[in-house]
């Protein structure tokens, strides 16, 4: 376990060096190139004050020291924190329901998944310390046991995020928080990337847009609008919205969470004014807003179910795929529910006018999720264009474009362009898709072996494959602005904050990465390098 004074030391040795030097544009430069991400991580999170012995380990999926009393499920998680408990929430794996109990931990803990997991995205988002894929843990009722050692709900644990250990008891952790020299270094890097490669950050709410901004983003790149709907006064709303039994009842959900949907949207365009947002419409499965059919089925056979129960089980059984991350998402899910998407707009469209109506400016890029055909971005188009125009107001200067995140969008970039204002590459999916692997399955198990073989040189959803899918996106940046001169591109996958992604990124002519908030210097940083290594070459 590092000392977090060592990342600290690195920056004063770096800028005073620079300094003593001249402060010229080669020593900054040289300094800037002295830093590791791991430097900066060291003094944006928090960590342990010493080493320990594990009782087991995953992979590390968010960096920073999470202590707290061990919850199995997001309820009691939300009502220990309410009582004022430190908690780490325990899961087999982690989905939308569980936000709620995710927001208040101190760390999250899981048995399977990777590192673009649920669980390891969303920590990312929040600052939040996590460990996935601690696959000796099997959890039983409220507990969870590795070997022989069992560890019961309300013992405490620390774990750390960065290298993947999980101790048992309570460890302390210390953070001297940023030096000066950090806000030095990075301010070096952004004169050095300026006009290059432009850094944003993936935010959902009005708190995680401002944290993003504080630590340099110049932008949202991803804003997932799901995220907005699984707070628990709006999760049951989506409820009623599937369960509708008719258009009227859909209407009424849909309007009732538009209302609210508009101010998530004016948070996050105030948190942001004057800086380009970019907002995804929904994207996941409906299935992952309903109980597990699992967890339904035990309930309706060892204690019995509700009514409402009931019409959700039946819900959960007729939007359940085999494989849903493939299936009825995106903009198929839009096709099936149009409504749903034209509620989004509305929304949003109206936070941009209450916001120009204060005096202020947002900015907004529309993103439509999982596009694969020209003709299926056209009629997505055509539903925000219509909304658009029945504003009657002047809202021209909102833009549309797609994801690129499958490999048939990548090879078909050029056609798909003629009717996307931009590209963001959603760098997660496309190399699940490109590999045919399982990014909730393969790390824990599949992964280590490959490395350890040598059969992959990297772990493709850490680092960006070069010669797979850093051939897609070449393809597609080619062909993209072929057609459309000029094209915006950027990434929004978890390698936007990846130091020997952001490089391929920069190369192949990229505008912006975008990546968690607390992963921003860490991109800010290395895009300066980039900049510097092809500037050397």
């Amino acid at each position: 376990m590092k000392d977090w004074r060592t990342g600290a030391d690195s920056l004063r040795v770096a800028v005073t060096a620079a300094l003593a030097g001249g402060d010229t544009a080669a020593e900054r430069a040289k300094a800037v190139l002295s830093i590791t991400a791991a430097d900066l991580d060291d003094v944006i999170h928090a960590q342990f004050e010493a080493a320990a012995v594990a009782l087991t380990s995953g992979l590390g999926a968010s960096p920073g020291a999470g202590v707290g009393k061990v919850y199995f499920s997001a309820d009691d998680a939300a009502d220990a924190a309410d009582r004022g408990e430190d908690v780490v929430l325990v899961r087999n794996e982690t989905t939308p329901a569980d936000v709620h109990g995710m927001m208040v931990a101190n760390g999250l803990l899981t048995t399977r998944g990777g590192l673009v997991s649920h669980a390891a995205v969303v920590a990312r988002g929040w600052g939040t310390p996590a460990v996935v894929g601690a696959d000796t843990i099997v959890i039983g009722d409220r507990y969870f046991s590795v070997g022989g050692v069992v560890v019961a709900e309300g013992d405490v644990i620390s774990i750390d995020g960065a290298t993947g250990d999980v101790v048992l008891g309570e460890m302390a952790t210390a953070s001297g928080g940023p030096p000066e020299e950090f806000f030095t270094l990075l301010s070096w890097a952004d004169e050095i990337r300026a006009g290059h490669l432009a850094v944003r950050a993936n935010a959902d709410t009005g708190d995680d847009a401002m944290k993003a901004r504080e630590l340099g983003a110049e932008g949202i790149g991803l804003c997932r609008t799901e995220h907005m709907f699984l707070a628990v006064d709006r999760l049951p709303v989506v409820r009623r919205m599937i369960l509708a039994c008719d258009a009227d009842e859909e209407g009424a959900a849909l309007e009732e969470l538009g209302r609210v949907q508009q101010a998530d949207f004016e948070d996050i365009l105030r948190a942001m004014d004057s800086l380009p947002v970019t907002v995804r419409l929904l994207d996941p499965p409906l299935h992952e807003f309903l109980p597990p059919v699992a967890e339904l089925t035990l309930k309706e056979a060892t204690e019995g179910l509700s009514d409402v129960e009931q019409q959700e089980l039946r819900a959960a059984r007729t939007w359940a795929e085999h494989n849903p991350m493939i299936g009825t998402r995106g903009v198929r899910l839009g096709v099936l529910k149009p409504g749903l998407y034209a509620m989004q707009v509305r929304a949003l469209l109206a936070a941009v006018q209450t916001l120009r109506d204060a005096g202020l400016h947002p900015i907004v890029e529309v993103m439509i999720p999982l596009t694969v055909t020209r003709p299926e971005l056209a009629l997505a188009r055509s539903w925000v264009e219509a909304e658009i125009e029945a504003t009657q107001s002047d809202h021209s200067d909102i833009t549309i474009g797609t994801m690129i995140e499958t490999p048939r969008a990548a090879l078909r970039a050029g056609d798909i362009a003629h009717d996307a204002d931009f590209f963001s590459f959603g760098t997660n999916d496309l190399t699940q898709l490109t590999f045919g692997f399982s990014r909730d399955d393969v790390e824990t198990r599949m992964m280590p072996a490959y490395l350890d073989l040598g059969l992959l040189p990297a772990n493709p959803f850490d680092t960006i494959d070069q010669f797979g899918v850093g051939a897609l996106l070449r393809l597609a940046v080619e062909q993209g602005r072929e057609a459309v001169p000029g094209l915006k591109m950027g990434v929004c996958g978890e390698h936007g904050g990846d130091p020997a992604s952001i490089e391929l990124f920069h190369e192949i002519g990229l505008d912006y990465v975008s990546c968690s908030p607390y992963r921003v210097p860490i991109a800010r940083l290395t895009a300066a390098q980039a900049v510097l290594a092809s500037s050397s070459k």
